[in-house]
C-alpha cells in the first residue's frame, strides 16, 4: 500500500473500501461504493495499475445470491456497451464475442482449475497467476467464467469457510478474456470469534506486523462484530478497468484506462 504522512500519524491510500461497506449491511441491506483503489504495484505490464476504479457491493446474502449479482452486473456492464457498436467498432472491439455473453456464467472450482492446469506445474494450494487465468479461459471456450471455492490460505480473513470442507472459501473470481481476474467476491464471515481467530493466524497480519502495522489498525472493525450481531452478508468488487478492456478486446489494460498510472507514469 502507498503510505502517507496524515497529520503526523502515519495512513495509507485506500485500496477498498469493502470492511466499511461491510458494517452497514445489517442496516442498509444493500450497500455499494465506487472510487479510485491505490496499490503499489511494482510491475509495469498489460494487466497492473497503481490506481485503477473499483465498484464495490455488500448485501445480506449468501453465496448462490453472490454468484447471480457477479453475473448481472457484468453482463448489464456488457449490454450497455453493445449500445454503443459503432464506438465499439472504431476501438477494435468484438461485437459478436459480447453478444454471447450470457448468464448463466461457466462454474468450475478451484479444485477443477488445478485438474486443468496440472501440466503447467500448478498445485492444490497455489495461487493462480495470469498466465493461469488465460489457459483456464481459453480450455473453458473464451467466456466469462466463475472459478470458486478457494484455499482458505490464499484468500482474505474474513472469508466464510465452506461448512463442506474447512480448508477452502466460499469465494469466487470472475475470469474474462483478455484481462483475466476482472472480479473478487465471497460470502463473509460475520461471527466474532472466528473474525478474530483468521485474522490472528492469517498470513496478511503477518506481513503487517513485520511492516511495523499491529492488530489494533483492526480494532474498530473487531469491535464492530463483538459488541454487534452479524448478519449474513456477502459482496465483490468490480475492476472496472478489466471489464473495460475484455469490452475493448484489448491485450493491455492501459488501452482501457484514460490517465493510465503505473510506476512508469510521469508525474
Amino acid at each position: 500500500m502507498f503510505s502517507v504522512d496524515f497529520f503526523g500519524e502515519k495512513r495509507y491510500l485506500a485500496q477498498t473500501g469493502q470492511l466499511y461497506l461491510e458494517v452497514l449491511t445489517p442496516y442498509l441491506d444493500k450497500v455499494w461504493a465506487c472510487g479510485p483503489s491505490f496499490r503499489a504495484e511494482e510491475r509495469v505490464d498489460g494487466r497492473h495499475l497503481c490506481e485503477f476504479t473499483l465498484l464495490e457491493l455488500e448485501f445480506k446474502g449468501g453465496f448462490e445470491e453472490l454468484l447471480n449479482h457477479i453475473e448481472g452486473v457484468v453482463t448489464s456492464m456488457v449490454e450497455s456497451a453493445l449500445e454503443k457498436k459503432e464506438e465499439l467498432a472504431l476501438l477494435g472491439s468484438s461485437t459478436k464475442l459480447l453478444e454471447e455473453v450470457k448468464r448463466p456464467f461457466k462454474r468450475i472450482t478451484y479444485s477443477q482449475a488445478v485438474e486443468r492446469l496440472k501440466e503447467y506445474g500448478v498445485q492444490w494450494g497455489d495461487d493462480l497467476k495470469e498466465f493461469h487465468e488465460k489457459k483456464l479461459v481459453e480450455i473453458e471456450g473464451n467466456m466469462p467464467l466463475l472459478v470458486t471455492h478457494y484455499p482458505k490460505k490464499i484468500k482474505f480473513f474474513n472469508m466464510r469457510e465452506d461448512p463442506s470442507n474447512n480448508e477452502q472459501v466460499l469465494s469466487a473470481d470472475l475470469l474474462l478474456p483478455f484481462s483475466g481476474e476482472a472480479v473478487g467476491a465471497a460470502e463473509r464471515e460475520y461471527r466474532y470469534e472466528k473474525i478474530y481467530q483468521r485474522l490472528v493466524e492469517s498470513s496478511m497480519l503477518a506481513m503487517l506486523r513485520e511492516r511495523g502495522g499491529r492488530i489494533e489498525d483492526f480494532g474498530w472493525y473487531l469491535n464492530f462484530y463483538k459488541e454487534n450481531q452479524g448478519v449474513q452478508h456477502s459482496g465483490f468488487g468490480v475492476g472496472v478497468n478489466r471489464v473495460a478492456q475484455f469490452v475493448m478486446c484489448a491485450s493491455d489494460i492501459r488501452a482501457s484506462t484514460v490517465w493510465p498510472v503505473n510506476r512508469e507514469s510521469e508525474t
